[in-house]
């Protein structure tokens, strides 16, 4: 029970397929009390679905494109947990046309919503909930080797993650002073939502299985286990880094 007697929110939760749901069901297994975020109630009633007839489980609501959000969040943290132990941000979003066209065709309103969800939702969200996070609590999000590497059809979501690993980097200054630390963990490609928003994932989790070192599947449940130990103590000597969960496909020349 790597988690036992901490509380912490995963934010937000799309359907079961989703990377935050995995993490969100492990961190309930070893022993944490956690907050499921949805972005909208739409969505939120997919969330009740997942942890209908489970105990430790609270559901939020947040929508990082309205600033209005965030204080009203941590207003229901501070009621219902009063302090934190983990939070984990598990949010990326592009408007549909600036994943479909050509990378030099983005409309800067494209970039701006797409850095905005996926990038500066991290900063903010961070400084609104610091005051809720205890000492030496563990914050996480995800990223994609598109970050650093160029993948066709990843277009303006290459920006925002390589955005969102610097955020982390910097976040892990102003955090250390209570030794809260801050880490990524970077998949590869995985079938979800989000990655069916970039076109030829299939294609791209076939290539993957194809060269990476690991010569067995990986997914949700993976990335999944790399969070455990970012959240729990495990991991109280690391912050402001990257751990790739794609069977080695990251470090693979040819």
């Amino acid at each position: 029970m790597l988690l036992e007697g901490k509380k912490g929110l995963v934010l937000n939760v799309t359907n079961k397929n989703s990377i935050g749901w995995a993490i969100a069901d492990q961190a309930n297994q070893q022993g944490a009390t956690v907050g499921l975020g949805a972005q909208n109630e739409r969505l939120l009633e997919g969330a009740q679905k997942l942890v209908a007839d489970r105990e430790g489980f609270d559901l939020f609501t947040i929508d990082f494109m309205f600033e209005e959000q965030f204080p009203l969040l941590r207003q229901q943290v501070e009621e219902k947990y009063g302090k934190l132990d983990f939070l984990v941000h598990s949010v990326g979003f592009a408007p549909k046309e600036a994943l479909s066209n050509r990378f030099i065709e983005t409309k800067l309103e494209d970039f701006q919503v797409a850095m905005q969800a996926s990038a500066y939702s991290l900063v903010r969200l961070c400084k609104e909930l610091e005051p809720v996070l205890n000492d030496d609590a563990s914050v996480i999000t995800l990223s994609y080797l598109g970050s650093t590497r160029a993948m066709k059809n990843y277009n303006v979501m290459g920006m925002c993650k390589a955005a969102l690993e610097a955020a982390v980097r910097y976040l892990a200054i102003d955090l250390g002073e209570r030794g809260i630390r801050i880490n990524t963990v970077s998949p590869g490609p995985v079938n979800t939502i989000s990655g069916r928003g970039v076109a030829g994932l299939s294609d791209m989790i076939k290539h993957v299985a194809d060269v990476a070192l690991l010569k067995r599947p990986y997914g949700q449940q993976e990335a999944a286990g790399a969070a455990m130990y970012y959240l729990s103590d495990l991991s109280k000597g690391v912050t402001g880094q990257i751990m790739f969960v794609d069977s080695g496909y990251s470090v693979v020349a040819m």
